[in-house]
Order: C-alpha cells, then sequence, then structure tokens
C-alpha cells in the first residue's frame, strides 16, 4: 500500500511540474528588439553556458522576466517583426539582465536574425512579438 501511495504521489509531482512549465509558456508576447553581440570583445559571455557564440548564429538574449532563471536557455523561440511579418527562430543563450540597464521587454538579438527580419541595424529597436517555440 505504501509503494502505491508513493507511485500516485510521484505521478502527481510530474503532472504538477510538467503543467508548471506550460503555464510559462509564451506566445505573441510584444517586445522591443535590440541588437547584441556576442563575440568574444562585445561583452561578458553568454549567462546559458559561459561561451562567446558567432553573431552569424541566430541568438537571443531575453529581459530578465523571460529569462526566467534560465529556464529558456538553449531553447528556440520564433520572433516575428509586427512591421514586414517575417518571422525567425533564435536560440536563446543570454539574459539581457533587467537590474542591470536592460528594460524588462527586450528581445536582444544577434546581427544575423536582424538580416533574417530584413532590419537595417543601425535602426536600434524595432517592434517585435516573441513566442516560445
Amino acid at each position: 500500500m505504501a509503494h502505491a501511495k508513493l507511485a500516485a504521489l510521484a505521478v502527481l509531482v510530474v503532472i504538477v511540474l510538467h503543467g508548471s512549465t506550460r503555464a510559462l509558456a509564451i506566445d505573441q508576447m510584444p517586445a522591443t528588439m535590440t541588437l547584441n553581440g556576442f563575440e568574444r570583445g562585445e561583452g561578458e559571455p553568454a549567462e546559458c553556458d559561459g561561451q562567446y557564440h558567432n553573431n552569424n548564429e541566430m541568438l537571443a538574449a531575453l529581459s530578465t522576466r523571460w529569462y526566467a532563471g534560465g529556464i529558456r536557455c538553449q531553447k528556440m523561440i520564433s520572433i516575428r517583426n509586427t512591421q514586414n511579418g517575417r518571422t525567425v527562430q533564435a536560440r536563446v543563450v543570454d539574459e539581457c539582465d533587467s537590474r542591470h540597464g536592460c528594460k524588462d521587454n527586450i528581445v536582444d538579438t544577434s546581427v544575423a536574425v536582424w538580416n533574417a527580419l530584413g532590419l537595417d541595424t543601425n535602426i536600434g529597436e524595432v517592434p517585435v512579438t516573441w513566442s516560445d517555440s
């Protein structure tokens, strides 16, 4: 009987944890996209893995509240340019730390993301939406 109760409790914990992870899923969240450099010499290594990354890769850093303690590390997100409708996938590798100057609505991306969305990097900030993939 004790084993059956433990098994039932384990199943319940798995269901609750799975449900809480799903509750964090984001779909078409309005944000401001900014340009970030992920290579050595352009700032600190990425928060997710402590590494530098090539700016030709589709990369993103999320504001602290969306970074959520690393829950999105190495996961893909969809970023949609609200001006032309283009959508791309980018991998979350870093946090844009809202406690140290980053606004709380930022998707900070590599030049590759800007290029794929058909944007001029000289603009600096553009409205986008983003979603968990």
